[in-house]
């Protein structure tokens, strides 16, 4: 005799998806994707309707399913907590601090703040900019001596880390070009002597690249970043250079086909800024990838105050929704053949969700990624370096733990309550701190302002996903490492 049980059961905190013909489920938060079945898709069905318990539902499905079926997928639903007890609250979101102290693996280090150029939209140079870079306290140009105190710094701070990330950024990094060169020689050398690996990369806008510093890279297995924004007229919108306001496409554009020509040991990738007039996501990608040769290309829209001229408004976030899709779709026909496809935005997010990553901050920034200033002061990252408001400690007297801890309490996932209802806070946490800082002011803030679109662009990479784990599931191996 079966002992029928009365607990009225409810589905839990899940948001559905279907892919290659099949119906998913991604668990909030612990992010885990699971495929239905016929029978545990028709258990969620019914509780979605109203409460049931196990019996009941057993019952209620008893012309399509076994009961004892319907009962087994009850308990393995039960199990991954995609349903649960009526009335019984779900556990609190967690708040449990990383260790301290947290081993730095990578470090940007602001070798300058000049450049070259004078981008309309430039976080820190334009008018969303939070530290003076022109007439502030802080030295133009990093000191060789600095940026030694920085190594050394770095690979204390690493600690058991047995490879290290070194980023040079700018400013225009290779305004500094000297101090690159002298910085790689010494980390290198002193990486070496602690039994630690080290990788170097930088990001430039390639106005300066020189035949010799391209050999340099090369030579140096250097990964690059080239800031580019596509085509002429989309690159010189708001891409110029300081003092006479000229486009730098035409300057940049034979500098970038020969480092791609020359440097094959590391991909070279683009980044590229979107506003309110360059949103035309395919055209940039198309002419990135297959008119210049770029290996990978990401997309970040514009930091900055929604009032300004650049910003993208809700009809533009919509627009390049709409492209992000499309090119979603060219990366999954490419990824079902095994081929390689460059759009890292929807590559790096499949990443995460293979790897069921649940995040309690948005990124490294202030834990595992640092960034240094030109007089050796430590930031959350490299976008707040030279801010007294956002500084961790110096590279002489290492990091402040006390205000790290802080700063990491007060930016805890658990404390941003406007995200706690949000099924994909696993992936976003928030979003930027930078973008928060000039939206509204606190570091402290979600990025409210494109929930939705997060929202969207995240349920098309789960959609991607799925099909590739129904169709080309091999192709999700290179994420396993």
């Amino acid at each position: 005799m079966t002992v029928r049980t009365a607990v009225a059961l409810t589905t839990r905190e899940y948001h559905p998806f279907e892919a290659a013909g099949r119906r998913f489920v991604y668990m909030v938060p612990s992010a885990a994707v699971f495929g239905l079945d016929e029978t545990s898709a028709a258990v969620l069905d019914a509780l979605g309707e109203r409460r049931m318990s196990a019996d009941d539902l057993a019952d209620d499905l008893a012309d399509r399913f076994v009961p004892d079926d319907v009962r087994q997928t009850v308990n393995e639903l039960m199990q991954v907590h995609a349903i649960g007890e009526a009335g019984v609250l779900q556990e609190p979101m967690s708040r449990q601090m990383p260790p301290t102290p947290f081993p730095l693996t990578t470090m940007v280090l602001n070798v300058t703040n000049q450049c070259n150029l004078s981008c309309g939209y430039c976080y820190e140079y334009g008018d969303d900019k939070i530290v003076d870079t022109e007439n502030g306290a802080q030295p133009k140009f990093m000191s060789e001596e600095t940026a030694r105190q920085s190594v050394e710094f770095m690979l204390e701070e690493s600690r058991d880390i047995e490879t290290v990330n070194l980023t040079f950024f700018g400013g225009e990094t290779l305004m500094n070009f000297p101090v690159l060169q002298k910085t790689v020689e010494y980390a290198r050398g002193r990486a070496a002597e602690m039994g630690k690996g080290i990788r170097f990369s930088l990001t430039t806008n390639a106005t300066l690249l020189r035949a010799d510093i391209i050999e340099w890279l090369a030579d140096n297995d250097i990964g690059v970043t080239v800031s580019i924004d596509g085509p002429k007229e989309m690159q010189d919108e708001l891409r110029v250079f300081k003092g006479n306001g000229r486009g730098t496409y035409d300057v940049v554009a034979p500098k970038v086909r020969e480092l791609l020509r020359r440097h094959k040991s590391r991909p070279i990738c683009a980044r590229v800024t979107l506003t309110r007039n360059v949103l035309d996501v395919m055209r940039i990608y198309k002419h990135l990838t297959e008119e210049m040769g770029f290996w990978e290309v990401g997309f970040a829209p514009v930091t900055s105050s929604s009032s300004r001229d650049y910003a993208i408004g809700d009809e533009g976030f919509t627009a390049m929704l709409d492209q992000f899709n499309e090119l979603a779709e060219d990366f999954l026909e490419a990824a079902l053949e095994n081929r390689h496809h460059g759009f890292s935005n929807i590559k790096d997010t499949i990443e995460e969700i293979h790897k069921g990553v649940s995040k309690a901050y948005p990124c490294g920034a202030g834990l595992g990624l640092m960034g240094v200033a030109t007089d050796g002061d430590v930031a959350l990252c490299h976008r707040f370096a030279g801010s007294d408001e956002h500084k961790l400690g110096t590279v002489e007297s290492g990091i402040d733990h006390g205000l790290q801890q802080e700063f990491l309490e007060k930016h805890h996932l658990a404390n941003k309550t406007d995200c706690h209802t949000c099924w994909a806070r696993p992936l976003c946490s928030g979003g930027c701190y930078h973008e928060a800082y000039t939206r509204y002011g606190t570091t402290a803030r979600p990025n409210l302002h494109y929930c939705e679109w997060i929202r969207s662009w995240t349920d098309t990479c789960l959609r991607i996903y799925g099909e590739l784990a129904e169709r080309n599931p091999g192709y999700l191996a290179i994420f396993d490492g």
